[in-house]
């Protein structure tokens, strides 16, 4: 970072880049391993919600396996619109429970949850006329759109607008709220700096905007702010030289910075130029994450595991490829899911159709997140509310996959060792308490 610009108070602290080792598919809740209960396909009964464990998942028969992830028939009953009262009304009571917990959101972009009253009074600043109604028919994307394209779109009304460094502090400073709002208590937030240069700002200069934004949120939060990482997105559009460059920046920013990312349209733009970009990250110690599954096809999946990253940003047609679901297993990557935002680039018809629970009784490794706040209008509370309710998870199985998303961050070890430990307490009592799902 450079002088005078570092920020450590309400971020993620130690060194960035570390390497872990994680456990795959079993995840601890209340000090125990949790076993998800009742997924075998061997014949048991339904009443008989035996725990199935990761070492039994490995050695099951690939047939079992390959029956264990392919694809349901298509169906559009996990949508909000498709939603009957009995299932709104359970999603939102089981939101608002979750809501209470300690939670974790490793996938959410800066631009995508920038607030429509924030993009009104930033349009008057820059003398651009725009209502709050105009700001949301813009900014909130429909259930469906006819591609990832499409749904990109909505983001152009942000970015124009988050070009100054008051504009992306203020971003910034809102999202840390709304995390902790509803009890995030980690966070990483994802944006592509090299969007943000349309005016007076440099590559390192917008980074330090939105780094001063997360310091600005803890000063106003307190004791309540979120542990918070930021990641840097590059894009597959931009020139791979001036990728690299961005990484060598991210890299030499230090803390917050943990972490270096690749985004953008994926049919069109492959993911092999911006190799010499991740190398250039790992080299300066930043965790690596990169967006892939979002169009049909399970090739861009592949081209991002030859990066070398940890995590995936969505990875959701993985599904479609057994020899591949088995590679990102056995690998130890993780797949950061968003399943609002899947449906509506159009990956799956609806919720119901999402891979999340498949893969994760598979022995994938997965979390579930908003991926973008505003243009997919949702909270990471209702979006585990959602999934759970149409992909018929279990109290147990929606523990395992929101506790993973601690185990996985890219924060240092004893942010992660401490907020995990303090949200297994919480996720184990809910567990055996509360009388939503099963």
């Amino acid at each position: 970072m450079k002088p005078g610009g570092r920020v450590v108070d309400g971020s993620a602290q130690g060194c960035p880049g570390a390497r872990r080792s994680h456990r795959i598919g079993s995840q601890r809740v209340g000090g125990s391993l949790a076993e998800d209960p009742g997924h075998q396909e061997d014949g048991e009964g339904a009443g008989d919600r035996a725990a199935v464990t990761t070492q039994r998942l490995v050695s099951a028969s690939r047939a079992t396996y390959h029956a264990s992830v392919a694809p349901p028939p298509p169906s559009g009953s996990g949508d909000r619109a498709a939603e009957g009262p009995s299932t709104a009304a359970t999603v939102a009571a089981l939101a608002g429970e979750l809501a209470a917990l300690p939670k974790a959101e490793l996938h959410c972009h800066l631009d995508g949850a920038l607030r429509p009253e924030t993009a009104v009074a930033l349009a008057a600043d820059a003398g651009m006329p725009l209502d709050l109604a105009g700001a949301r028919a813009r900014m909130v994307a429909p259930a469906h759109c006819a591609s990832q394209a499409d749904l990109l779109r909505y983001f152009d009304l942000p970015i124009a607008l988050l070009q100054t460094r008051p504009a992306l502090g203020r971003a910034a400073r809102e999202l840390v709220e709304a995390f902790a709002d509803e009890r995030v208590t980690y966070a990483e937030i994802r944006w592509a700096p090299r969007l943000h240069m349309e005016r007076e700002l440099g590559m390192g200069a917008v980074i330090e905007a939105v780094a001063a934004g997360v310091a600005d949120a803890r000063a106003g939060l307190g004791s309540r702010t979120p542990v918070i990482g930021l990641i840097v997105t590059a894009l597959r559009s931009h020139p791979p030289g001036a990728n690299v460059l961005l990484a060598r920046e991210a890299a030499a920013f230090g803390e917050p910075v943990v972490g270096f990312d690749l985004a953008g349209p994926e049919a069109d733009w492959p993911t092999p130029p911006h190799a010499a970009a991740f190398h250039a990250a790992a080299e300066g110690g930043l965790s690596l994450t990169a967006h892939a599954g979002e169009v049909p096809g399970p090739d861009r999946i592949r081209e991002v595991l030859d990066l070398g990253v940890e995590r995936i940003a969505h990875g959701v047609t993985a599904a479609e490829d057994l020899a591949l679901v088995e590679l990102i297993r056995d690998r130890g990557v993780t797949l950061d899911q968003c399943p609002t935002s899947n449906v509506q680039a159009g990956i799956v018809p609806g919720i119901a159709a999402h891979p999340l629970a498949r893969l994760h009784r598979a022995g994938v490794s997965v979390t579930c997140s908003t991926d973008d706040r505003v243009v997919s209008d949702t909270t990471l509370s209702a979006e585990l509310a959602r999934t759970a309710v149409a992909l018929g998870l279990t109290r147990a199985e929606l523990a395992a996959i929101a506790l993973n998303a601690f185990r996985r961050a890219f924060a240092a070890e004893a942010h992660r060792d401490r907020l995990g430990e303090d949200a297994e307490t919480a996720w184990a009592s809910w567990v055996a308490s509360s009388a939503l799902l099963s």
